[in-house]
């Protein structure tokens, strides 16, 4: 009997239920307040809803990417992510358009408008377009071997922009209590073609060895991959003799304060020049090693050694001339900037 009270009472509540579902459906919103849905519904309208814009990823706030360009501007692009030489990351470019330009300031409400204008103005001068001015000593040594003392110089100044600068070289050595062996200056217009090297081009004047000469210089100089410091140039005598330089140097930081710096240059020439001595092909090659403490950035003793011996030609005549064709000196200076 229970059974079947148990069975009646469902069909009878079968039909109300099935009502009530229908019109939770099919009801107009002003029929009054809505019944909650079945959870089953809320789900699925839930699924076809677009995801709050909080949840999108960060990266999509910058676009999307174009292609990747050089990290120190070099018209250097790539579809897919690289690095550079230096191992330098390329930049993304996104599709996104740049932000506007920055019209209104806010020092501008509290201070002149006039003043602030001209210091904006400096500071974009400061930052780039200043005139500025550089000089070092490279190289200020005593020099000692089994010939006897030395003393040597090289260094460098130079005035202008990023774009011209006017550049002064000058080098030489000799012999304490001796004759100056070797002294020449170089005044050069220095342009840059790249963000790496520099174009320069003017006169070398040799005051040192006799005769003296006056030449043309052309040459570049900058920093090569892996940081490696480089110069080549060719120079032309008002006697026709053609002659060219190499040159190069590499830091390497032992420790914050001390540097270990090998170098090393060539020189060549193209024709026999009797008159200095110089044979044509390799007429010299030095290397160098020297270890300074940089006590200041701008102040650093050093002590070292240099070898350099004549090749070739050039050899030869020293030769003839009683002249050594090499010589192995231990040197001690100091390298200083202002």
């Amino acid at each position: 009997m229970r059974t079947v009270a148990l069975l009646g009472a469902l069909l009878a509540a079968g039909p109300a239920y099935a009502q009530d579902h229908v019109h939770q459906h099919a009801a107009p919103a002003a029929s009054g307040p809505a019944k909650p849905a079945p959870a089953a519904d809320a789900h699925d309208h839930a699924q076809h809803q677009p995801a709050p814009a909080a949840s999108a990823p960060a990266a999509n706030a910058k676009g999307r990417v174009l292609y990747y360009k050089n990290p120190m501007g070099e018209p250097d692009t790539s579809p897919v992510p690289k690095k550079d030489s230096m191992g330098m990351d390329y930049i993304p470019v996104y599709d996104t358009e740049a932000p506007p330009i920055i019209t209104d300031h806010a020092a501008d409400r509290y201070y002149d408008p006039g003043l602030m204008a001209a210091a904006r103005d400096l500071l974009r001068l400061e930052h780039g377009g200043m005139p500025a001015s550089f000089v070092a000593l490279n190289i200020l040594e005593l020099q000692s071997n089994s010939g006897g003392e030395g003393y040597r110089w090289e260094g460098e100044a130079w005035y202008g922009g990023d774009r011209h600068r006017a550049v002064f070289k000058f080098k030489g050595e000799g012999e304490i209590d001796g004759s100056l062996e070797e002294a020449e200056a170089q005044v050069l217009y220095a342009k840059p073609i790249g963000p790496y090297f520099n174009l320069q081009a003017g006169l070398r004047y040799d005051i040192k060895p006799d005769p003296s000469r006056v030449y043309a210089a052309l040459g570049v100089e900058g920093l090569a991959p892996y940081w490696f410091d480089v110069a080549g140039a060719l120079f032309v005598s008002d006697q026709g003799d053609v002659h060219a330089r190499l040159e190069g140097y590499y830091d390497l930081n032992l420790t914050q304060r001390l540097i270990l710096q090998p170098r090393a240059e060539v020189d060549i020439a193209a024709q026999n020049v009797p008159d200095l001595h110089t044979g044509a092909g390799i007429s010299s090659v030095e290397a160098e090693l020297r270890l300074r403490y940089e006590i200041r950035r701008a102040f650093a003793p050093y002590i070292g050694v240099s070898f350099e011996r004549k090749t070739g030609r050039t050899a030869q005549m020293a030769r003839v001339q009683g002249e050594p064709v090499s010589a192995t000196r231990l040197v001690g200076g100091v390298k200083m900037f202002f």
